[in-house]
């Protein structure tokens, strides 16, 4: 390489394109363009609209085009693992759009336009491993939801809309600087119970189903046991106090997968015990 010159990185044609495209076992057209040192977004693809999903994750693209918008065909757009510091705004046109994995780049907050709020078909959000603080309140709008990742990025507090999507069943926020725990200890001290999370059973593992039904099912005692042993599966059965069990229609006691990891919901209910 001569001195002086960035490398221009894997050029995709229209050709090289059209032979990356494959039918998936469900019938849809999938191209992948994944791993190729591709570090300019290829205008090429522009002309192949009619594509259901587009795979360029692990790449060093940095910038998106402002007629990304035109891909209306697109069910699943995976972009995982670049370098984009933006998302464009005509990304709203993609209204069909279930699966949307946008982590490991470098957005910020300002950086995720609020028309991401008009893909009301999304299923799966991915923003992982970005520089994120806060969220769109547009996206309050996504009733599909069920899978939210914000792992690894710069949250505080969880956005107060996501407790309202009413699908979600799975939501990540590993590595993020949340103040749950302290949070909680200080409610606790107040008298007040923390904030519990609930999911649906099919959330759930076979064993930590069973013992919870089980525990739903026994009469509630006055000091309630917690047991404490753990045991298999995902554990987070035995560790809450009968007294606190609340049934919901379709819905189990709290579970890690719905707030936190499995670790700081064990501190949490540690720090109950010793304070009661």
């Amino acid at each position: 390489m001569p001195k002086g010159k960035a490398a221009k990185g894997t050029k995709v044609t229209i050709k090289i394109a059209k032979k990356a495209i494959r039918m998936t076992p469900d019938g849809r057209r999938r191209l992948t363009l994944s791993n190729m040192g591709i570090t300019i977004f290829p205008k090429c693809l522009l002309k192949l609209t009619n594509v259901d999903e587009l795979d360029l994750s692990r790449n060093l693209i940095q910038k998106l085009p402002e007629n990304i918008g035109n891909f209306t065909s697109l069910r699943w757009l995976d972009l995982h693992s670049n370098k984009l510091e933006s998302v464009p705004e005509s990304i709203g046109n993609l209204v069909g759009l279930t699966h949307l994995n946008l982590s490991n780049n470098r957005l910020i907050s300002a950086s995720l336009p609020s028309t991401i709020g008009y893909l009301t078909n999304l299923k799966s959000v991915n923003l992982g491993m970005n520089q994120l603080d806060t969220l769109p309140t547009s996206m309050m709008a996504l009733d599909s939801l069920q899978e939210l990742c914000l792992f690894d990025n710069l949250f505080i507090s969880l956005p107060e809309f996501v407790k309202l999507l009413r699908n979600i069943t799975k939501l990540n926020v590993k590595r993020n600087p949340l103040s749950y725990v302290q949070e909680d200890s200080e409610e606790m001290e107040k008298g007040k119970e923390p904030e519990v999370y609930l999911v649906h059973e099919s959330s759930l593992c076979k064993t930590c189903l069973k013992r919870c039904k089980e525990k739903r099912e026994r009469p509630i005692k006055g000091g309630g046991g917690g047991g404490g042993k753990g045991g298999g599966g995902c554990g987070g059965g035995d560790a809450f106090e009968e007294k606190r069990i609340r049934t919901y229609q379709g819905l189990i006691v709290p579970n890690s997968v719905a707030a936190v990891n499995q670790d700081v919901w064990r501190v949490r209910n540690m720090e109950y015990k010793q304070i009661n």
